[in-house]
This record gives structure tokens, sequence and C-alpha cells, in this order.
């Protein structure tokens, strides 16, 4: 091992550290086996029904557009099912401002999806320059999410409503029992225009080990993987839309 050593460390401090970056290391070569793998799978179920979205136009009326033409020039979609409305039993508080914030609770969106999609506004430049097609879509009208998208300043991130559809019930963003679930779906659209599911972050649906999260999209969530590197780790407590310490 090629190794660093700060100033004033203790013996103590790297012999612990250099095990732990053993540990790291089969971490970095186990999350790469486990990518190459996800690219690896062989096609999934083909996508029976073009789903009709309505999505804000460019001139601020709402519209609707099939499924297969948000795929653009890309062979990938990237679909991320957006807890809004919230779960039915989520009591934290909902935006202090705005046109969403006369709403009753339960309709509202919630707020550590909030937080995710907040982590994501600033990536998609980079994102999307690099050839990703991600977009949001909620169960909520258009009209509604567009306008707590305006209260919260995202400028990027592409929203798009199910509200008239069946596709977050048959790709488990709608549970049986019409209950919310923020599930990842990855699409594949194939040479002759068949689409089909890649991926979804189905971990979220297995019980998670004693006092941990669900995790099903730890990789791509900032907000608690630099928790991770603290020594307190990640607290004890869920995001919320606003925090008393910052605006």
């Amino acid at each position: 091992m090629v190794g660093i050593a700060f100033p004033n460390e203790t013996p103590d401090y790297r012999a612990a550290r250099n095990s732990l970056l053993e540990r790291e290391l089969a971490l970095r070569r186990q999350m790469e086996a486990v990518a190459a793998e996800l690219r690896a799978l062989p096609p999934g179920g083909q996508v029976r029904e073009d789903y009709t979205f309505d999505r804000m136009g460019p001139d601020g009326v709402p519209e609707t557009v099939k499924m297969s033409a948000l795929f653009g020039v890309h062979d990938t979609l990237m679909l991320y099912h957006y807890m809004f409305p919230r779960h039915s039993t989520d009591d934290r508080p909902g935006p202090p401002f705005g046109v969403t914030a006369d709403l009753p609770l339960r309709d509202g969106p919630c707020p550590s999806c909030t937080a995710l999609i907040d982590t994501w506004e600033g990536t998609m430049p980079h994102f999307e320059g690099l050839g990703g097609n991600l977009m949001v879509v909620a169960r909520a009208p258009i009209e509604r999410v567009a306008a707590f998208a305006r209260d919260k300043g995202w400028k990027h991130i592409k929203l798009l409503s199910a509200a008239h559809n069946d596709f977050r019930r048959h790709y488990g963003g709608d549970n049986p029992n019409g209950e919310p679930e923020p599930i990842m779906t990855v699409f594949k659209r194939e040479p002759d225009g068949t689409i089909r599911l890649h991926w979804a972050s189905e971990l979220l649906f297995e019980p998670a080990d004693s006092g941990q999260d669900p995790r099903h999209l730890g990789t791509v969530e900032p907000l608690w993987t630099l928790f991770d590197l603290t020594p307190a780790g990640r607290p004890a407590a869920d995001e919320q839309i606003e925090y008393p310490c910052c605006p």
C-alpha cells in the first residue's frame, strides 16, 4: 500500500486507517462489479403502453408528451418517481411559502424527495451534457408541480405528471394502496423502437438491516453520503423542505 501520513497522527490511528483503507478498496471493487452486472442485465420486460404524460411546454402552457418521445436522441430514459403527493403518514412540515403552502399536508411534496431533487438540480447540466437523460414524474397535477418548482428555483430538472395515466402504478411509484414510493426506473429503447425496463431500485422494497436506511439510491444521494464521511455519521433525522438554520 502506497499510503500517506498526516501531521501528528499516532501509530494506532495509522494502523486503523490502513485497515479501513483495505475495506474501502474492496468496497470500490465491489461497487464496480455491481455496476458492471447492472449494465449487463438481459433485456427486461417490454413496456406495453406508450404512456401519455403531462409537462409544461416552453411557453409555460401544459402539454402532453408520449413516453417514447421522452427519449429524444437517447436510448436511455431515467424516471424518478417523486412522492408528490407525499405518503399519507408523513407529518413533516410542508412548504412555508408559495402556492403549495396552502395545500393540505398530504397533498404536498415529500421533503426527502425534494431534498434529493435539490441536489440533482445543479448536476443536470453536467449529466445531460455528458449524455444523461433523467426526468422526475409526480402524480400531482403538472400545474401544481411546476408551481412548486418555481418556488424552489429549479431550472434544470425536467418535470412530468402521471396524473392521467397508470405509469406509476405499473412501475412501483404508487403501491396497491395508492401510497407513493420513491423508486427510480431506467428504461432502454432498442434500435427497433421497443422500450424495455432495464433496472429499477428494487432495494427499496427489501427490509433494511437494523438501524439502516433503505439506501436504494445510496450512491446518488450526496446529502447522506457526505454525512458518511463524518465522525458522527448520518444524523438521526429526516430531510426537511426548509431548515431553521438556513435559507
